[in-house]
């Protein structure tokens, strides 16, 4: 029985290591304005954008595949803020996205 336990022990600090390093070689970078912008939008998750929430219609103002802001029940401040955000901060390949009001 001290041998299975000692087998047990071995094999699961085996898979850990395996999974640590896994962890650090197949990381997924992440576009932080994502999440950013996300945070600015209001929070409905209405779908009135034709994206599938906000975080969906903030990913696709990031990747550059809106041209214009359709989001509706952002304040025209809030709106302006987030226009405002992504023409001056730089993605981590260095562009940043001009997006019409």
């Amino acid at each position: 029985m001290v041998v299975a336990i000692i087998m047990m022990l071995v094999l699961g600090a085996l898979l850990g290591f395996g999974l640590g390093i896994a962890d650090n070689k197949l990381k997924v970078e992440v576009d932080e304005r994502v999440e950013h912008v996300t945070g600015m939008l209001p929070g409905y998750n209405c779908g009135g954008c034709g994206y599938p929430g906000c975080s969906g219609f903030a990913e696709a103002m990031v990747d550059g595949e809106v041209n214009s802001f359709l989001c509706k029940p952002t304040k025209p401040d809030q709106k302006q803020a987030i226009l405002e955000y992504l023409a001056n901060t730089p993605g981590p390949d260095g562009s940043t996205i001009k997006i019409k009001g």
